[in-house]
């Protein structure tokens, strides 16, 4: 995946979550099925900030030209970035990101130079024309991550999968 999270008992992820899997494992569960629902869930919270133009902090993407001149939603022109988001698991680790090569530049922010170190030529929204330029700098607009939305979607998956096995979840306790 070109932008992806993970979370695994080992060590990978939020420290709480990580504690609370790594205790469930030592206790002797099974994380497999848990892991594969809590990725779908994952998915989903993600491709819920797609629709809702929200980081996975819950702030308001930066709007893209293209959705400002032309209407639309940002990050879904095609919708094939939100239709890429993807989550892969086993009894040890989550992950859910996407395999399209836009993903890691939109997620993250980036500066795209023209190779050879020529110019960069790409048409106008709204069939303004073309334009020229050196380089375009991309805003990070994070929805591949891990965020208050997940965390209560664990919160909750914890709690559907192992009833009174994880009491302190989040707060401090262990399973």
């Amino acid at each position: 995946m070109t932008a992806s999270v993970q979370i695994s008992v080992l060590g990978d992820g939020p420290d709480q979550i990580v504690r609370e899997m790594a205790a469930l494992v030592a206790a002797g569960e099974d994380l497999s099925e848990f892991n594969s629902a809590l990725g779908l869930e994952f998915e989903a919270v993600t491709m819920d900030l797609f629709d809702l133009e929200q980081d996975v902090d819950g702030n308001a993407l930066k709007p893209s030209i293209r959705a400002k001149t032309e209407g639309g939603k940002t990050l879904t022109d095609s919708g094939r970035y939100k239709a890429s988001i993807t989550s892969e698991s086993d009894a040890r680790t989550i992950r859910w990101g996407s395999n399209v090569i836009y993903a890691g530049p939109n997620n993250e922010g980036a500066t795209i130079r023209a190779k050879s170190g020529g110019k960069l030529k790409f048409q106008l929204p709204g069939g303004l024309g073309f334009r020229s330029v050196d380089e375009v700098v991309l805003p990070a607009r994070r929805v591949i991550g891990f965020g208050p939305r997940h965390e209560e979607a664990a919160r909750d998956m914890f709690t559907e999968f192992f009833p009174g096995k994880a009491p302190g979840l989040f707060a401090g306790g262990t399973a």
